[in-house]
């Protein structure tokens, strides 16, 4: 089996401004991937490319066996409801659902409500004692807790994840961090994070830096 994401070349450009230049990655199930980079470097803008928001030229993505520069704007939200968990800097949850209702809204969306695997995912994230509590209730640490466990409740073959730990006390982002990459090896899914802490980079498989446009290893 190949990678899951394979990246050749890529390009990313927005109007006649160039973002990133000549991007190689490749990144298999199970494996985890940081990228570093001083702010405005393009991290989040890989990221986005990643899950198919920005237009790729010239250069390939092949997600999942499906090349995402082809696909049509329809077929690219298609792709990401199945294919993409995302996990933002402040979990990003809404605020008008219970954490068991965030937690299971991209199975909802996808029309297969389980809420056995939401339980399942709470209890493996030590949430399920706020399992109908609202997100204003819940501290930061667990907020992106829940977030990681909304990110692959569906099971998704990506997991992206900008700045996880950016909102997080030191001690605290270590131990999302471990949660992270832990849970995204079990859900045998390609997780792809950007961090400007390289203590945080460290957690990961493999390192890379954005450098002038392109993506380097470490």
């Amino acid at each position: 089996m190949g990678a899951v994401i394979q990246c050749r070349d890529l390009n990313v450009e927005i109007g006649d401004r160039l973002l990133l230049s000549e991007i190689n990655l490749d990144v298999d199930r199970s494996q985890s991937v940081a990228i570093m980079g001083r702010s405005g470097s393009g991290k989040t803008t890989l990221l986005h490319a990643l899950s198919g928001l920005h237009s790729l030229t010239p250069g390939s993505l092949i997600v999942t066996g499906k090349d995402v520069g082809r696909l049509s704007s329809k077929e690219r939200s298609y792709f990401r409801l199945h294919s993409i968990g995302l996990v933002l800097q402040f979990g990003e949850l809404l605020p008008e659902l219970t954490v068991a209702e965030n937690v299971g809204l991209q199975l909802a969306l996808q029309g297969k409500a389980n809420p056995g695997r939401v339980n399942e995912l709470l209890d493996a994230v030590a949430l399920s004692e706020h399992a109908n509590s609202f997100p204003g209730r819940l501290s930061g640490g667990e907020l992106q807790r829940a977030a990681i466990a909304r990110a692959v409740a569906a099971r998704p073959p990506v997991l992206l994840a900008d700045e996880p730990t950016g909102a997080l006390d030191e001690d605290l982002a270590h131990l999302i961090v471990r949660l992270l990459i832990t849970t995204a090896r079990a859900e045998h899914a390609a997780l792809v994070l950007v961090t400007h802490d390289p203590e945080i980079a460290a957690y990961a498989d493999i390192q890379f830096k954005i450098r002038g446009k392109r993506l380097v290893p470490l």
